[in-house]
């Protein structure tokens, strides 16, 4: 392998890395995040809860899938990742509409971003 091959493939692992990385810090942010609206409360308190419980889950689900060594097909990956971009935007929006989900607005933008810069080397 040459040191262009080794440095792409270094490059790659690394995004890759970071975006598993803030699939978690993002899963565990939506989480602690639904866990706190009201079960009973207002339309906007429960879709806060849903859209905080989607986005763990499929958080959770990129990490996993990013953390395989197996030789998952590319499409796959990048479907997944995908997905996970699109749920963390939609859920930074709902954050964004409740005071005290600051943080879960922005864990949630970090992520699509982590994600956004992985799908650039899947291209």
């Amino acid at each position: 392998m040459s040191v262009p091959e080794q440095q792409e493939l270094v490059r790659f692992l690394e995004d890759r890395f970071a975006c598993a990385q803030a699939c978690t810090e993002c899963a565990r942010v939506c989480a602690l995040r639904a866990s706190l609206a009201d079960l009973d409360g207002p339309e906007d308190q429960q879709e806060l809860r849903r859209k905080g419980i989607l986005c763990a889950e499929v958080c959770d689900a990129t990490c996993r899938a990013l953390a395989e060594q197996s030789a998952q097909a590319e499409a796959g990956v990048r479907a997944q990742v995908e997905w996970c971009r699109a749920v963390c935007l939609e859920t930074a929006h709902v954050f964004d509409r409740s005071p005290g989900a600051e943080e879960g607005a922005q864990a949630c933008r970090d992520c699509a971003r982590a994600c956004t810069e992985f799908l650039t080397l899947l291209r």
